[in-house]
């Protein structure tokens, strides 16, 4: 048995085939092995903050208390929407925390997670994100100096292509295979003008095109059977969440009694039992 507070799974990619290792308190497990075993969550009531660690009665942006998570720069409002980042305005939360983790170089990628959609997130993040989004392919757009200026290339891009993952047909298996050269060709045709004029405002050295330096990457995803249809098991209504292990996508456990997505419940306390 395992205890103690949850968090994401950690995830790596072997020749493509996706690993997910649960941890909680000293202890971790591979749950690939756990495939088609009965497996438990109990969880225990008492939410941490991932912060200062103190008990909270509500977990605010995957794991804050409501007090970090007024002041934290982490939970700012741009940090969903990054092309509304305001360290430029001297107005940043925390601006020694923004130089560590948003003005640093970012990726725009195209990724393939049921459907086609339009991301962003930090180099050292790659190839993490695209697993925790349950994406089967990824490719990198563009290199840009700062997490603003990711965002602001994604908005261009939100105009022809989601930048949301429909959860619930990934979890589906609904995934067709796509040509992302193909899709990275046609909407950069579609918005060259766009970028043209945020390179003249910002400088040619804020966009690096990476057409020729990247390709097409590919996952597979421990999963026995997916679910035909998607029952989502909350752990504040049940605090025992048990069945067989059928399948692991994104952050989400697919057991044969429902769906539960593992990074929801950040700094909640509970044991695994296997």
């Amino acid at each position: 048995m395992l205890t103690g507070d949850l968090k994401k799974m950690q995830t790596e990619a072997v020749d493509g085939n996706v690993r997910y290792r649960l941890q909680l308190g000293q202890d971790s497990v591979l749950m690939n092995e756990l495939l088609g075993q009965k497996v438990r969550l109990d969880f225990a009531g008492v939410i941490h903050c991932v912060k200062c660690q103190k008990v909270t009665k509500k977990s605010f942006s995957q794991g804050y208390c409501f007090s970090c998570f007024r002041t934290l720069a982490a939970c700012d409002t741009c940090i969903m929407s990054p092309e509304k980042c305001h360290f430029h305005l001297g107005t940043c939360r925390d601006p020694q925390w923004a130089e560590q983790f948003c003005m640093q170089s970012h990726y725009v990628y195209l990724a393939n997670s049921s459907a086609l959609k339009v991301g962003i997130t930090r180099g050292d993040q790659l190839p993490t994100r695209w697993i925790d989004q349950g994406a089967t392919q990824a490719r990198p757009l563009f290199r840009v100096t700062n997490r603003r200026m990711s965002g602001l290339v994604e908005t261009l891009f939100k105009n022809e292509v989601a930048d949301k993952t429909n959860w619930r047909n990934m979890l589906k298996g609904l995934d067709i295979t796509m040509d992302l050269e193909r899709e990275q060709e046609r909407l950069i045709g579609l918005l060259y003008e766009g970028l043209d004029a945020l390179q003249n405002e910002f400088g040619l050295q804020a966009i690096t095109d990476l057409s020729d330096e990247n390709e097409t990457h590919e996952f597979s995803y421990p999963v026995i059977e997916y679910p035909t249809k998607i029952s989502s098991l909350n752990a504040e209504k049940t605090p025992v969440i048990e069945g067989t292990l059928m399948g692991i996508k994104g952050q989400y456990w697919m057991l044969d009694t429902g769906v539960i997505n593992i990074r929801k419940y950040t700094g909640y306390q509970a044991s695994f039992t296997f």
